[in-house]
């Protein structure tokens, strides 16, 4: 099954964070096509070896419903889901795409 969904990460540092936008495998855990907003890795580093790096989530979307997950970030940038979060995160994910997407204001 080769199944890409599009995610959106989010960085947390102690007193900010960092958003990117990026593509989950849900074969394999890895994410790809990270590409960040209003962050530059070759100016600023990879997020993940910041000072004040903290955690990274995941958000996957369904019109207003939303699931969030954690994910693993390495010092080159990388980034995953260990192979427990990824098998949790498949079952809450069904769930969420059987459902008619909610409507905003309702």
């Amino acid at each position: 099954m080769d199944l890409k969904l599009p995610i959106t990460i989010v960085v947390e540092l102690s007193e900010d964070e960092i958003r990117a936008q990026g593509e989950l495998d849900l074969a394999s855990g890895e994410i790809r096509q990270v590409r960040y907003e209003d962050h530059d890795v070759e100016a600023q580093g990879v997020p993940a070896t910041m000072e004040d790096y903290e955690f990274t989530v995941g958000i996957l979307r369904n019109g207003q419903r939303e699931v969030e997950f954690r994910i693993e970030a390495d010092a080159q940038g990388r980034y995953s889901v260990t192979a427990s979060e990824l098998l949790e995160l498949k079952g809450r994910a069904a769930a969420l795409f059987s459902q008619a997407p909610a409507k905003k204001g309702g």
